[in-house]
């Protein structure tokens, strides 16, 4: 691998590939050859930067979190992708790949999501871009993240419950691949995250690593700029928001801490740490950490958070844990609530779950930290979870 590009199959390492239908081979082909041409084209990047300012409200801000760091003992600062347009980071990746299926002269998207930032962000670019949506949820997500299901709706996408298997995000990106392999000739799978068979993994990255991009400029510690970081913290399902945060800051001397859902706790077995907790095999079209029995079938994941909810990760994210480019750690659903609620107590900013778990491991490696300059990647906001964690206390008003 040269300079973290995926080689010529698709790994990086050990990790990643394409394991993937016959069928669906020539798609993977004809979508990596035109991210290739679009990426090389100024006039896509142009439109994308575009879009990105206008539409999207970059760059996000950072945020120095002046009640937290008290708390903490150290500078803690926020990297607010929560006020990207859709509320998360994935608005970066769906109109990137919104753009590739109109350059492949595509009319219809498909999508999986688990919390329905991802599903939304997908609708939006489609209803912007004039593309047909259709999106696949878990039956259990479409439960606990009613208000993104009535989102999608209204901005025009398809969404269709998935009931087989836990009905969360795995079994969403598994009927949404068998969807894409019925209607390849007209329809593009606008995937996620960092996860599925190659391009899918490099192609997000890249969509995403102006997260990190932003962050160099906006805490280099130059004159006029933040201090430079010592810590950056981002939550890890599939790993999208956390790949583009780190990417940028590979062997910078940074240390990059990816938080995975503990779930009930790791010795419960009911978690979604594939990578402080797993072993590597396929998932989903690529080699990856993931959570599997001794015969190699999928162990379901389990979280608070519908994001995390997911038994593996990116393989870019395996590869970082293997060589030491960053270090997972894992937090507890009872850890995440906790963080859920102090935080936006002491910072007026109602966070995701999934960034709930990052905001969490702060809290409680407070000791470790004292005196460093820390970002959070704060990579959506909690509009979506409230409900669910008012229901959760018992709330009759929920």
């Amino acid at each position: 691998m040269t300079d973290y590009r995926p080689d010529t199959s698709g790994r990086f390492g050990e990790f990643g590939g394409q394991f993937a239908p016959e069928t669906l081979i020539p798609a993977l082909q004809e979508l990596e050859a035109a991210f290739e041409v679009a990426w090389s084209d100024p006039g896509f990047h142009a439109e994308l930067d575009a879009l990105y300012a206008s539409f999207v409200g970059r760059p996000t801000p950072v945020y120095h979190a002046k009640r937290l760091s008290q708390r903490v003992g150290a500078e803690v600062y926020l990297k607010r992708e929560d006020l990207a347009h859709t509320g998360a980071h994935k608005i970066n990746n769906t109109l990137g790949q919104a753009l590739l299926t109109q350059r492949m002269g595509k009319s219809r998207v498909v999508a999986e999501t688990g919390a329905g930032q991802h599903g939304v962000a997908t609708a939006t670019a489609s209803a912007l871009l004039g593309l047909e949506c259709v999106v696949y949820m878990g039956a259990k997500d479409i439960e606990r993240q009613a208000l993104n299901v009535y989102r999608m709706r209204l901005l025009g996408a398809e969404v269709i419950a998935v009931h087989k298997g836990a009905a969360t995000l795995k079994d969403a990106v598994s009927e949404a691949f068998r969807y894409w392999v019925s209607s390849v000739e007209s329809t593009h799978y606008i995937i996620g995250s960092v996860v599925g068979p190659h391009p899918f993994p490099f192609i997000v990255r890249e969509f995403q690593k102006i997260i990190g991009t932003e962050l160099r400029q906006q805490m280099s510690g130059e004159p006029g700029s933040f201090p430079r970081p010592d810590v950056i913290v981002a939550s890890v399902g599939g790993g999208s928001n956390a790949m583009g945060i780190f990417f940028p800051w590979v062997r910078s001397g940074v240390d990059l801490v990816g938080v995975e859902a503990a779930g009930h706790g790791l010795e419960s077995g009911a978690h979604g740490a594939s990578l402080v907790a797993g072993t590597p095999g396929v998932l989903h079209g690529s080699r990856t950490y993931m959570l599997q029995d001794r015969d190699g079938q999928v162990i379901e994941a389990h979280s608070v958070s519908a994001g995390l909810d997911y038994p593996g990760s990116g393989p870019e994210h395996s590869y970082f844990r293997d060589e030491g480019l960053a270090r997972y750690v894992a937090v507890t659903d009872v850890e995440a609530l906790s963080a859920f609620h102090e935080f936006s107590r002491l910072e007026g900013i109602i966070p995701a779950l999934e960034s709930a778990h990052a905001v969490a491991w702060v809290l409680r490696e407070a000791a470790s930290l004292k005196g460093k300059t820390v970002v959070i990647n704060l990579s959506g906001r909690g509009d979506k979870d409230v409900q669910q964690v008012a229901a959760m206390q018992g709330d009759e008003d929920a």
